[in-house]
């Protein structure tokens, strides 16, 4: 099993196939049917012969719960009925863009070249969605341990403008980000940025990749950059949230021979931080940037 905080995992049924001799739609009720008697909590349980098709499938699972099982024979023809923002990993905006250019469902989607998609996607995003779009998903399932929750969303005293008040309360989560993915040994391979604004409940929310997975206070560039791309200008912010994606374990990040001493030297200081926030709590020191919004 593999967790998705916070209300999903992945489960590899092939084995536990041979060993209790059924199908998979029989375990799922199975699995339903104790979920409910033991937690009180009803859930979708969606059967597939890949990741996208498994998650796909208890999407369009109505509530409160139920089964649904997609035979492997017949995946492709399943995921060609359905709308384009359904196929499990195509974003709201990438089902737009699709739209706009009159791919209205997943079976046009797999049948334009991949190329054609990458031009409107991106590379990586494209190629994905062609793939997922065909069945393609050669993805594992990877059992991992949970991973640490985020810091609470971080509150801005009153309708903030943006400048050093936003930088200094960000650096401060990154910080507070970076130590909780220390103290659970993981590596953070993406960062998601949300802010909310004065607006009623309007957000902004965006995702970048890492150029190699960190749990260092070094997340805030990535950090700044995303704060950038959302181009505040004279948007007023009432809190900001930053969360860690695609989590691996510390020990599965490669460790190279660095010529970078001004990096080495705040690593050496970021461990000496640590040991005097473990005795003395997680306030007693930070960046002096993340200071600033008291002055």
């Amino acid at each position: 099993m593999q967790a998705l905080p916070p209300s999903a995992a992945l489960v590899e049924l092939k084995g536990a196939l041979r060993y209790q001799g059924t199908e998979a739609r029989h375990l799922g009720e199975v699995l339903r049917v104790r979920t409910i008697s033991r937690l009180g909590v009803d859930v979708r349980v969606g059967i597939g012969p890949s990741i996208t098709v498994a998650a796909t499938a208890s999407a369009q699972v109505e509530a409160p719960g139920g089964v649904l099982a997609v035979d492997p024979d017949q995946a492709v023809a399943w995921l060609a009925t359905l709308p384009v923002e359904a196929l499990h990993g195509i974003g709201p905006r990438q089902a737009e863009t699709l739209r706009d250019y009159g791919v209205h469902n997943v079976g046009l989607l797999a049948a334009i070249p991949p190329a054609t998609v990458q031009r409107l996607l991106g590379g990586r995003a494209g190629r994905l969605a062609a793939d997922r779009a065909r069945g393609i998903d050669p993805r594992p399932v990877v059992p991992r341990c949970c991973p640490p929750p985020p810091p609470p969303p971080y509150g801005l005293p009153r309708h903030t403008l943006g400048g050093a008040t936003v930088r200094a309360a960000l650096l401060d989560t990154v910080v507070r980000l970076a130590l909780l993915l220390r103290r659970c040994s993981q590596a953070a391979r993406a960062l998601t940025l949300t802010l909310r604004f004065a607006c009623g409940s309007s957000t902004w929310a965006k995702t970048r990749r890492l150029a190699e997975p960190s749990h260092h206070d070094d997340l805030r560039t990535v950090a700044y950059q995303l704060r950038d791309a959302a181009d505040l200008q004279r948007g007023r912010l009432t809190g900001l949230t930053l969360k860690g994606e695609d989590l691996i374990d510390a020990d599965q990040v490669a460790q190279q021979i660095s010529l970078d001493t001004a990096r080495e030297a705040r690593l050496v200081a970021e461990a000496a931080v640590d040991r005097l926030r473990d005795k003395y709590g997680p306030d007693v020191i930070g960046p002096a940037d993340a200071f600033r919004h008291a002055s």
